[in-house]
């Protein structure tokens, strides 16, 4: 059976890319931390359009889909679910309403597990909801041609109970080394429960209801504003190539952790980045372009292009986004770093 190990974390001999990705999550965590005791409506606001979007984004990775007004019409329940796919929109939304409001009352142990898979399947009448799976699975893979070919053997049917509770030990025996940096460890577990494998239906999307709630639970809640599913669905090719180099020689416990925890970090980096600009965005929503196009440049903690604000401020020219830089450089309230294509702005101190 598959050792759950994560003394590696604990070795000092971690790349240094992941050190410095960590580095600059926390930086941005402080920030948000600080606008958040400020500005509590804005992210109120927030919080109801990432809701929205990480419902939409999460089922779509899976495929399942329906309109954008049926959406909002299911997450705000002002519509019961028409068919199979919205029974399953539907049901994600539930279980990430539990983890958004009570996720200090839920804990990474396999009966929590079964309760919010319980809950994410309660529209679809499953009979394996809340249930680890009874029959082998495995992953399969679909090549350009059309043809299959199994890409992963997870844990067999017979094993799963026990893999879960040993990941479940792991994760707390980890918890209790203070030399581990949580950040790091949370792929690392949401990597094994993948590779476990251990229902039938709605892995994908249990993995990430898993990982916000080891996120939140852990002081990252930028999940909350930001939807961390429509960022993985943003550049899910990514994501799912770190997945399968990471699990590769998994169940030998020859694989290689380090890819899925970069693609991780880099979608939660992500999430507090965007957050970062779209916080300038609604907190100053009724001033005309040119200040929209300041109190982005202004508010934001890291350096950020000319395409970014035009990708943030999508009715506004790019004429009037180089006036505005031109004007800030001048007065030298802004400085550039870096030339041409990758030329970018941020505040002077």
């Amino acid at each position: 059976m598959r050792r759950f190990d994560y003394s590696f974390l604990d070795s000092g001999l971690l790349p240094s890319g992941l050190v410095d990705l960590c580095s600059n999550i926390y930086s941005l965590r402080t920030s948000t931390d600080l606008r958040k005791t400020k500005h509590i409506n804005v992210f109120t606001e927030l919080e109801k359009i990432a809701i929205i979007q990480s419902v939409k984004g999460s089922n779509a990775i899976e495929g399942i889909y329906t309109s954008d007004q049926r959406i909002l019409d299911i997450v705000n329940k002002n519509s019961s679910p028409l068919n199979h796919d919205e029974q399953e929109i539907a049901g994600y939304r539930d279980a990430l309403n539990i983890i958004h409001t009570n996720f200090e009352n839920i804990n990474f142990t396999v009966n929590d597990i079964l309760l919010l898979h319980k809950t994410m399947l309660s529209f679809s009448n499953d009979e394996l909801a809340g249930k680890f799976k009874e029959s082998d699975n495995v992953i399969m893979e679909i090549g350009s041609d059309g043809s299959r070919r199994v890409r992963f053997y997870p844990t067999p049917a017979s094993q799963t109970s026990e893999a879960m509770k040993q990941l479940e030990l792991a994760y707390l025996d980890a918890c209790s080394n203070a030399k581990i940096n949580k950040l790091l460890l949370i792929p690392c577990v949401i990597l094994d429960f993948l590779c476990i494998h251990p229902f039938a239906d709605g892995n994908g999307r249990m993995s990430r209801l898993l990982s916000l709630l080891l996120l939140y639970k852990n002081g990252f809640d930028t999940g909350k504003y930001i939807s961390f599913e429509q960022q993985i669905n943003r550049y899910k090719d990514l994501y799912y190539d770190a997945l399968q180099k990471s699990s590769y020689g998994w169940d030998k416990n020859e694989n290689s952790y380090f890819p899925f925890m970069q693609n991780f970090l880099m979608t939660l980096f992500m999430c507090y980045r965007e957050l970062d600009t779209r916080f300038a965005i609604v907190s100053g929503k009724r001033i005309s372009k040119s200040g929209r196009i300041e109190a982005t440049i202004l508010n934001s903690l890291i350096p950020i292009s000319k395409s970014e604000i035009a990708y943030i401020h999508p009715d506004i020219s790019i004429s009037t986004i180089e006036a505005v830089l031109s004007k800030l450089l001048k007065d030298k309230q802004i400085k550039k770093i870096g030339t041409y294509k990758n030329c970018r702005y941020i505040r002077n101190n």
